[in-house]
């Protein structure tokens, strides 16, 4: 569906994500345990990225914040707002359709205590930095947390003082691309209520607004 340079599922070039895949294979054989597509569109207006595909979500669905209880908020949000025919992502089977959105991670593949290090952020940047490089202008970029938030900088070639992470913020890219930042979904962050319902409701006007102006 996507392009090499977009995604590429033979990607093996960080050694302790390839080693820790690998790991997991054999603990969970029914789990996927490769890089994760981005999901969704082929010409989104909207690009969400989040940080890496979760032990028990996307690396064992093969689609991003599917039976995660990070996708729950996420999913629940694009039906809402007219991205998604369906409220839930359960499986690749479920019959969910994106509209003009799309779902990426700034790292592709499954990393120890969902923790990347920055070396394999680096590594895997050139596929988000080609991911927002097709999008159209004045397309929308979402940053789940400020390491996605990073990412699409860095992507940009941007430097990180050019842009501060801030709970739904915008941010003015080039080509008249928009990055608005969001608390992650995360279990943590809602059941703290850092993140709630409202508080991503609003992220969501913010994002609807931007794309009718």
């Amino acid at each position: 569906m996507f392009s090499k340079a977009i995604f590429d599922v033979d990607c093996r070039d960080c050694p302790r994500l390839d080693d820790f895949l690998n790991e997991v294979k054999q603990k969970y054989p029914d789990y996927y345990c490769r890089p994760v597509s981005p999901f969704g569109d082929e010409n989104p207006r909207l690009l969400i990225v989040g940080l890496a595909p979760g032990l028990h979500g996307a690396n064992a669905t093969a689609r991003p914040f599917t039976q995660d209880y990070a996708g729950i908020l996420l999913y629940e949000a694009l039906y809402e707002f007219g991205f998604s025919n369906r409220i839930k992502s359960e499986s690749l089977s479920d019959g969910l359709v994106l509209n003009k959105c799309r779902i990426t991670n700034a790292v592709k593949c499954l990393p120890p205590k969902n923790k990347p290090t920055g070396a394999e952020i680096n590594q895997c940047n050139r596929y988000l930095a080609e991911e927002i490089g097709s999008l159209t202008e004045n397309s929308v970029v979402l940053a789940l947390g400020s390491i996605a938030h990073l990412a699409v900088l860095k992507a940009l070639d941007l430097k990180q003082f050019t842009a501060r992470f801030a709970h739904n913020k915008c941010h003015d890219l080039p080509r008249g691309i928009t990055l608005v930042d969001s608390y992650h979904t995360s279990r943590y962050n809602v059941q703290t209520n850092r993140l709630t319902k409202k508080m991503f409701t609003d992220v969501f006007i913010t994002i609807n607004n931007l794309l009718n102006n």
